[in-house]
């Protein structure tokens, strides 16, 4: 019998932590519906997450991902998911950011069509973080979102051409630790997803502004399914008629590229489109395969899009979103200006333009940028080759995607740079996250959660999988486990070098290595690395 979710008497949420803002973000009313999504989907949600151990129980076990069987229909049906609205139409260029305040605002007059605000990889989820986001939503609302600058005395408005926002909850597999109710705490997805819809979704309805998400990590079309079922249930309770929140899906994990139709038909009445959300499917791809050498990646710098799985998945998800009639969002750029050396910044700009032409000539309808200054170096080549609002109706029909295409890894050396780098990118990356700070610029690339995974994931399949590697002298090495507390240790002594000793404690570089080593050397390759580091986060916050 089914459960009667109207008798269940909802206990009222525990908050554990205060926060400036809280009292404006956390109302008595907002926290009981964030509540009732948890009464009414937390058991749900539970039982996906255990759908995703079994599946890779048994992706170890030596089962390599396929398409579904049993949905065979779906893919080959002849159907499409519904208009998608004329907000969302031309998204040529979105930038992406964290939730604070001035780079909100910077990222809204930065030219893009798009701002997707990131509660998740581009944020540290300190509570004080969340909090501060959620507030910035409920200004961008009302049309009050300014930042003055203490500094410079320098005050930042929206001007009056904004990027449209869409929101980035976290993912399904967070939890928000500083929120219990029943004494567990709240899923973090549906904390944030609760609290701006509840807040915004009728005012940005009735703009025509939303509400619009971008959903991360989905790994299946039943995931998929919940969050439709999410979506329906919040629209009745808030009062806005079934489709009219548009998501667009970031095609970022591994399991997710073999069920493209089947997630666009699960929502085909909220969805906008799919996204080539790159850094973290490189990551997933580890993750999922990680028990079988044959799938072994060279330094991260080789695992480009025009080669191997990447270029599949990228012209796969063209062909599968223009069926259906939907946006097929290319990845992210995440350079930034090279300050004080014109010519290394042509390059790196060089480099994007290239990037970019690629997507659009393979048929995406819009792209990422990290940093407002790629803005207008991506939207002349999306200008130059797409005149229209969109690609839509260009079909990719031509392109026979096989399995094994979406499994074959790229060739080239893991090199002693190569492990250097990822340990001093991921030590260097999480002590950022831990002080408070979601998107780092670090070697002139803007990098987020993803850049930590792939490091620390990267050294753990060369680790797991005796890859050789060739070394700085031009021999040949193994990743043993007394090389890497070596090499980590060396990378230490450069941070306290350049930081001093108060410089390197206060910037919690030794949690950060800590964590980073803990996740190298484990039997088993860890999830999500942010994991444990969110319990440090939870403790310093």
């Amino acid at each position: 019998m089914p459960l009667d979710h109207s008798a269940i008497t909802i206990p009222p949420p525990v908050i554990l932590r205060d926060a400036p803002g809280a009292d404006h973000v956390l109302t008595t009313e907002a926290l009981t519906f964030v509540a009732t999504l948890q009464a009414r989907f937390g058991l749900r949600l539970h039982a996906l997450m255990v759908a995703r151990q079994r599946r890779q129980e048994r992706i170890d076990r030596g089962e390599l991902p396929d398409y579904l069987p049993e949905t065979k229909e779906i893919r080959q049906g002849i159907w499409q998911a519904a208009p998608v609205p004329e907000a969302l139409a031309d998204r040529r260029v979105e930038i992406t950011g964290p939730v604070d305040r001035k780079m909100m605002i910077n990222a809204l007059n930065s030219g893009a069509k798009v701002f997707m605000a990131d509660f998740e990889d581009a944020t540290s989820p300190g509570f004080a973080n969340i909090i501060a986001g959620h507030a910035n939503m409920l200004d961008y609302r009302d049309g009050t979102l300014q930042h003055d600058d203490p500094k410079t005395g320098k005050s930042y408005r929206i001007g009056l051409d904004p990027a449209l926002l869409i929101v980035r909850p976290r993912g399904l597999h967070m939890a928000e630790s500083n929120v219990l109710i029943g004494g567990q705490p709240v899923s973090a997805a549906l904390f944030d997803f609760g609290l701006n819809i509840f807040h915004n979704g009728r005012a940005l309805a009735a703009s025509g502004r939303g509400p619009f998400y971008y959903l991360p990590k989905l790994e299946s079309h039943r995931e998929a399914k919940f969050w439709n079922e999410v979506f329906l249930f919040a629209q009745d309770k808030i009062g806005l008629a079934p489709g009219t929140i548009k998501a667009t899906v970031l095609i970022e994990t591994l399991p997710a590229a073999f069920e493209m139709d089947e997630i666009i038909w699960e929502l085909r009445d909220h969805i906008a489109g799919l996204n080539c959300g790159r850094w973290d499917y490189i990551f997933s791809y580890i993750k999922t395969l990680r028990n079988h050498g044959a799938y072994v990646l060279p330094d991260r710098a080789e695992v480009t899009m025009d080669r191997a799985f990447l270029a599949t998945y990228a012209a796969r998800l063209v062909k599968v979103c223009h069926r259906r009639g939907i946006h097929a969002m290319g990845g992210m750029a995440a350079a930034i200006p090279v300050k004080g050396d014109p010519a290394a910044n042509e390059a790196a700009f060089a480099k994007v333009r290239e990037d970019k032409r690629r997507e659009v000539e393979l048929g995406h309808d819009g792209t990422w940028v990290a940093h407002p200054d790629l803005v207008p170096v991506a939207r002349e080549v999306f200008d130059a080759a797409m005149p229209g609002l969109n690609q839509i109706r260009r079909q990719r029909q031509d392109y026979r995607i096989e399995p094994a295409k979406l499994l074959a890894p790229h060739q080239g050396q893991v090199t002693e740079a190569g492990i250097r780098t990822n340990i001093s990118v991921a030590i260097e990356y999480l002590a950022q996250w831990l002080q408070g700070r979601g998107a780092v610029p670090i070697s002139n690339l803007m990098e987020d959660a993803a850049t930590a995974e792939i490091s620390r994931a990267q050294l753990w399949q060369w680790r797991r999988h005796n890859a050789p590697v060739v070394l700085a002298d031009g021999g040949e090495g193994r990743l043993t486990d007394e090389w890497f507390g070596q090499l980590v240790q060396e990378e230490i002594l450069r941070i306290l070098g350049r930081l001093g000793p108060n410089g390197f404690h206060r910037g919690h570089y030794a949690s950060a290595a800590r964590i980073v080593q803990e996740a190298v050397t484990a039997d088993v390759l860890p999830d999500f690395i942010t994991t444990p580091a969110s319990r440090v986060l939870n403790a310093l916050d």
